[in-house]
């Protein structure tokens, strides 16, 4: 009976030797949504459409800086094209900041801080040059893709006012 507990006692000791801790595999799933960032912005950099549209899955979808929805990775790729052909052509995306959070081993909530300069949009459409992403990814085997993603612009925060504004104050609504 003894020799049966030690043997059973050494199995399970080399199979926790042998067998990734949980933190361990959360660290590598972390590493690796940090590198769909990097590839995110190295894709917006190239200006190439189809290798940023490959970083979602075939059902993905984008809400972007100005509330404009699109949907699966046919559409973000055709979109992006057209950006990149004026827009965007001369845009520089940098990730300046990502914070993930696992809601399981197979979905996670990415957010990232980005800036970017030399964008060049039309008149009424706020120019990109600092904001957030949400993102939700999902694992499927190795890979992670993004599954939803919402972008928007931002500014520093700064308290809410307290009151209405005083009178003959600039930042009274314009009648």
């Amino acid at each position: 009976m003894n020799a049966r507990h030690l043997g059973v006692g050494l199995l399970s000791f080399v199979v926790a030797l042998t067998t990734p801790s949980a933190g361990a595999a959360q660290a590598r799933d972390e590493q690796a949504i940090r590198d769909v960032q990097v590839r995110q912005a190295d894709a917006w950099n190239r200006h190439d459409a189809a290798a940023y549209a490959k970083l979602f899955t075939e059902d993905g979808d984008v809400v972007n800086v100005v509330g404009w929805w699109w949907k699966g990775r046919s559409q973000i790729e055709s979109r992006l094209t057209a950006g990149f052909a004026f827009v965007f052509r001369e845009s520089t995306l940098s990730i300046t900041d990502v914070q993930v959070r696992f809601l399981s081993p197979t979905i996670a909530v990415a957010h990232v801080l980005w800036s970017m300069t030399g964008a060049k949009t039309p008149a009424g459409i706020p120019e990109p040059r600092q904001g957030i992403q949400l993102q939700v990814l999902n694992k499927s085997g190795d890979q992670w893709l993004i599954a939803s993603f919402q972008n928007t612009n931002s500014v520093p925060e700064r308290p809410f006012p307290t009151g209405p504004p005083a009178r003959g104050d600039s930042a009274a609504p314009k009648r």
